[in-house]
């Protein structure tokens, strides 16, 4: 890769030095990182001083809710995705809204290793972003890096991506895993030490995992995956790791020319709206770290031409192949001689097994060729047994499901609220203890 132009701050702004393929890194006697910054000292822990973590707001409103409430002053973020999703965008856009936030002004510096700064000035110009308070730096020397850090004192810096950066003190090239770890350790420690939150971009591998050491995800605070599909106007972040918030958090956002925007309505993009119910569809009402969210489970069972085929799009196919088994047994419905495909509406990632319920009422409904009633909702973990588990914030979904003009849903017993209570009025509920009554009252309808 040829190496980008390089520009530090203090100098002549409006130039860049040229173009130069960079030597082979050098092995130094100093201690890895050349950022010692300052020594602590051993205390009590009641001796500590404790103050409640600020946190800085992006003025992205769900990029705050997947972070936890905002930056947290000294963190790092770790983000990653495929190609093209998202995220250098998203980044740029909260950089220069930070920088004009009237307590950060100008306190903002984004690090770019992979594109020169004519590129990235083009893409704010592209968003029409107000990128006038937004220092940019092109460099990919981390101990050049941490000096410029060192000059500017950010309030955040973003360094795009950390797979380009290299330390003198590693004689291997960018994106090896040494070279990786170490750079992320060295910038870990400068976020640490002088308060500075600290977004990392990460590439991924072709499995969808982070590439580079394992143990970078063990560095970091928090760790952002953008999902969605690669043709779908929609894109979500998830927070897979947090220690400032709720794990598996969702933020919901719509590609637009003007780059990422809030969806202010998540529940309402990934239900289909037919004129008439059709079979193998059913609404289940998911809960995506601190919020419920109605999503649209699709089922199809046909007869298979050879060895059945088994596939599931947003969920665990392992826990489909399970399910499908408890539904023979315990359901009355078999699939042994069937291909079976299950699909979560809108690239949806669906993780929790409260959508055990929606997945095999879904192909019931497509095994039986009858339609269940759009105004059903249904959630519930189904067991070995064939019994319907409990899930958490049985009530919050419920009352999702209500907003949204939903009148029947079909839920575990341990989740049913108070008989005649009044909060629930506008629905009926029908609590099941076993799958084959689930199934009998779905059809029922």
């Amino acid at each position: 890769m040829e190496a980008p132009n390089v520009s530090m701050p203090h100098h002549n702004k409006n130039t860049t030095k040229p173009n130069a393929s960079r030597a082979t890194p050098r092995n130094t006697s100093t201690p890895a990182g050349n950022y010692s910054g300052t020594h602590s000292a051993v205390m009590p822990l009641n001796a500590v001083s404790v103050t409640l973590d600020t946190r800085l707001p992006t003025g992205i409103s769900e990029f705050d809710r997947v972070l936890g409430g905002g930056l947290v002053a000294g963190s790092v973020v770790l983000i990653g995705g495929d190609p093209g999703i998202g995220k250098s965008t998203i980044l740029l856009q909260t950089a220069t809204n930070m920088a004009r936030a009237d307590s950060l002004a100008g306190s903002a510096l984004y690090v770019t290793g992979e594109e020169s700064l004519a590129q990235v000035a083009m893409r704010a110009k592209r968003l029409d972003l107000p990128a006038d308070r937004l220092r940019v730096l092109a460099e990919t020397n981390v101990e050049t890096i941490c000096a410029a850090l060192t000059q500017e004192q950010p309030a955040i810096a973003i360094i795009d991506s950390i797979q380009t950066i290299y330390t003198d003190a590693i004689n291997s090239a960018p994106g090896g895993v040494s070279q990786i770890r170490e750079s992320a350790a060295i910038l870990t420690r400068y976020a640490k030490q002088t308060g500075t939150a600290l977004f990392l971009v990460g590439h991924v591998t072709k499995e969808g995992t982070l590439a580079g050491p394992r143990v970078l995800e063990h560095m970091v605070d928090t760790v952002l995956y953008f999902e969605g599909q690669s043709d779908s106007r929609f894109r979500m972040i998830r927070a897979v790791k947090n220690r400032f918030g709720a794990v598996n958090e969702l933020g919901i956002f719509g590609m637009t020319d003007m780059g990422l925007k809030e969806v202010a309505n998540p529940s309402a993009i990934f239900l289909s709206r037919y004129d008439k119910p059709v079979a193998g569809s059913v609404v289940m009402v998911s809960r995506e770290g601190t919020r419920p969210l109605l999503v649209e489970v699709q089922a199809l069972v046909d007869d298979s031409q050879g060895q059945p085929r088994r596939m599931a799009l947003g969920l665990d196919f392992q826990r489909l192949s399970m399910l499908l088994a408890v539904m023979h047994r315990h359901g009355g419905i078999h699939t042994s001689g069937q291909d079976v495909y299950v699909n979560v509406v809108g690239g949806v990632k669906v993780i929790e097994t409260g959508s055990d319920l929606a997945v095999l009422l879904a192909c019931a409904s497509s095994i039986k060729e009858r339609a269940l009633p759009s105004s059903l909702a249904v959630f519930g973990e189904v067991g070995l047994s064939g019994e319907i588990r409990p899930v958490p914030n049985g009530q919050e979904r419920l009352k999702e499901a209500m907003k949204h003009g939903f009148k029947h849903a079909i839920i575990p017993k341990a989740n049913a609220p108070a008989k005649n209570s009044p909060q629930f009025k506008g629905i009926n509920v029908i609590a099941v203890e076993r799958l084959d009554d689930a199934i009998e009252s779905a059809f029922e309808l």
